[in-house]
């Protein structure tokens, strides 16, 4: 094994799972290419692993939510583990990570020796049911270990099932409404600790995995109730049945073949090696201009007083919406944030978090229409959040602009056709505004895209052009919202080229 622990760093499963995904997506590789159409679901997927969020696909059964979670696990890169730990133990992890075996023990990879783990043996499956209890999911009593003097409260007689078995890798939770309410809360401290507790072993241990969850939403089955708290912490995103076409590829792609390794002589070759991931190649590198930022915070709040919803965004929902937000940046490799971004990040953002009115849901609609209904409510608010937003930024460019001009200058860019670097040297009115959206960004909103500093500094000489022309382009776009919703200006005859929100049929 090729393998220099002296300078291997151990990851979280998260960021190891956001580096191999931002690494693809760099190339234009398909990051799940096991699932075949639904590229709606693939992007929510992608869009909150590089959020490093925890997925919750819902779906009618046989639409391969299981072979999703099982795809992540295939993109995680292999790692080295104490030899013939169950649990899986890194050699470095420092003691209070450590399973009470490996704590015992001075130098566990001395001791044991160090073995390499792949990403399908990362991976762990939790079948939900009514029958599922904490022995499933957490573990059972080691009877053997009792039997020669061990005591049954001492987490050494213990043996870790589900959740243990996949520490350090995926963990899928099938059909996770089905599991009765009283046990889905273990879960709840996975997700927002990161440990698992045993409250008859006096035992609180952390715990490294990528949560995966797949069931019915609230309403469509006669299923468990899933604890808000819980619900909180996982993003909803629907995943149908693929369209008539992708389906009769798959027919024949997974119809039954004779397989002449059926004994599984025939795996792929592992990797010799973890891959080499430092922590500046995780972090983000895209930015959020501060209208964009006031967008989801009013969009997010407008939650909680719209008539359309029952229950509001929780303040978590604001914080996903704008990690999202990043997320779908970069999914686009780009460098600053649209409101076509911000939308993205919101709907997913929002989607578990809020309730509709009783009467906007029909009690026979599919998972995908119920979904679709929740996003096309928080597009109609975001509507009203932009229109607020812009609003303000209209107001506070003054009269001196001219708001009737502004708007005909607005509308010839966008009808252009041209990049904006091009096309507003002859539209002054239009550089006047984004100079004051320049200089009325809240103090204290840093950005983080080398170069838009300067940029924000006043200094576009300094700043890269790349990153000055999406900048623009997002300001030039709010501004059209803006001057849209206040009908100001008729939408441009190139429409396709910025997002407006929707709104909802009265």
């Amino acid at each position: 094994m090729d393998l220099d622990l002296d300078n291997y760093q151990p990851l979280p499963v998260r960021y190891e799972l956001r580096y191999v995904v931002l690494e693809k997506l760099k190339t234009g590789e398909d990051p799940l290419p096991d699932i075949d159409g639904r590229e709606d679901t693939k992007r929510d997927v992608v869009r909150a692993v590089l959020s490093c969020s925890h997925p919750y696909l819902v779906s009618r059964e046989g639409t391969g939510k299981t072979r999703l979670a099982e795809s992540l696990a295939k993109l995680l890169p292999p790692v080295p583990k104490v030899r013939g730990c169950p649990y899986n133990c890194d050699p470095k992890w420092p003691r209070e990570w450590q399973c009470p075996k490996c704590r015992e023990s001075e130098d566990p990879a001395e001791e044991f020796g160090v073995e390499l783990i792949s990403g399908k043996q990362r991976y762990s499956r939790i079948q939900g049911n009514e029958y599922t209890n904490e022995a499933k999911i957490l573990g059972v009593k080691d009877i053997q270990a009792i039997i020669q003097g061990g005591s049954p409260t001492d987490p050494r007689a213990f043996i870790g099932t589900g959740v243990l078995r996949g520490n350090r890798g995926v963990v899928c939770v099938d059909e996770l409404p089905a599991i009765p309410t009283k046990v889905q809360v273990l879960f709840h401290p996975m997700l927002q600790e990161g440990k698992i507790i045993l409250e008859e072993y006096n035992w609180a241990r952390p715990i490294d995995i990528f949560f995966v969850a797949t069931g019915n939403p609230t309403g469509f089955a006669h299923v468990n109730r899933i604890p808000e708290p819980l619900l909180d912490r996982l993003e909803l995103i629907p995943m149908g049945l693929p369209d008539e076409p992708v389906e009769r590829e798959i027919m024949f792609k997974e119809r039954f073949n004779v397989s002449e390794d059926f004994f599984g002589k025939r795996e792929e070759p592992a990797t010799t090696a973890p891959l080499g991931i430092l922590p500046e190649a995780l972090h983000r590198r895209t930015a959020t201009p501060w209208w964009i930022v006031d967008v989801i915070n009013k969009t997010s709040r407008y939650t909680r007083d719209c008539s359309n919803i029952e229950r509001g965004a929780s303040i978590r929902g604001g914080i996903k919406a704008l990690d999202h937000t990043y997320s779908s940046t970069e999914m686009r490799n780009g460098s600053v944030s649209t409101l076509a971004d911000a939308a993205g990040g919101l709907k997913l953002a929002l989607r578990g978090r809020i309730r509709l009115r009783v009467d906007l849901v029909g009690f026979d609609e599919r998972p995908s229409e119920f979904m679709s209904k929740h996003d096309l409510v928080v597009e109609d608010v975001m509507w009203h959040a932009v229109r607020d937003v812009g609003s303000r930024i209209v107001v506070g460019l003054g009269d001196d602009l001219g708001r009737d001009a502004l708007g005909k200058e607005v509308y010839h860019l966008l009808s252009m056709g041209c990049a904006l670097k091009d096309g507003l040297q002859h539209h002054p009115l239009v550089l006047r505004a984004i100079s004051w959206m320049d200089e009325a960004a809240p103090k204290g909103s840093a950005p983080t895209v080398e170069g838009l500093e300067a940029l924000l500094s006043s200094d576009p000489e300094r700043a890269d052009p790349g990153v000055l022309e999406e900048y623009r382009f997002s300001a030039v776009e709010m501004l059209a919202n803006a001057l849209m919703a206040l009908d100001v200006m008729k939408p441009p005859a190139d429409n396709d080229r910025i997002f407006v929100p929707s709104r909802m049929e009265k």
